[in-house]
C-alpha cells in the first residue's frame, strides 16, 4: 500500500517500512521482563512464526553476552586516564591606550 498525493512541487509518496524483529523484541522487552513473552509479543507485533522471533532473539543474546565479555576484559586493565592541557596562544594582545 503505497499512498501519494500531488503538492505545487510535484507527486509526494509516504515511504512505508515495516518493522524489523530486532525493532520487534526492543518494543517487546519495554512491555515484558521475561525473554518468552518478549519473543511471543515481537511475533504477534510483526505476524510472523515464533521460531524465526526466537532465532534472531538468541542471536542478539549471543552478540549481547560476546559484548559484555569484551567490555569486562577492557576493564580489568585499569582505569586510562587523560589529561588535556591548553598551551597558551604566544600572542600578546595589547589593551588600547587612549
Amino acid at each position: 500500500m503505497q499512498q501519494s498525493w500531488q503538492t505545487k512541487f510535484g507527486e509526494r509518496r509516504v515511504r512505508h517500512e515495516p518493522p524489523t524483529i530486532a525493532e520487534a523484541l526492543e518494543a517487546a522487552a519495554c512491555i515484558s521482563d521475561d525473554p518468552e513473552q518478549q519473543i511471543g509479543l515481537a511475533a504477534s507485533l510483526l505476524g510472523a512464526e515464533v521460531e524465526e522471533v526466537r532465532a534472531v532473539a538468541e542471536k542478539a543474546a549471543q552478540r549481547a553476552q560476546r559484548t559484555l565479555k569484551l567490555a569486562s576484559v577492557r576493564r580489568a586493565e585499569g582505569p586510562r586516564a587523560v589529561v588535556v592541557e591548553r598551551k597558551r596562544s604566544g600572542r600578546l594582545v595589547r589593551a588600547a591606550r587612549g
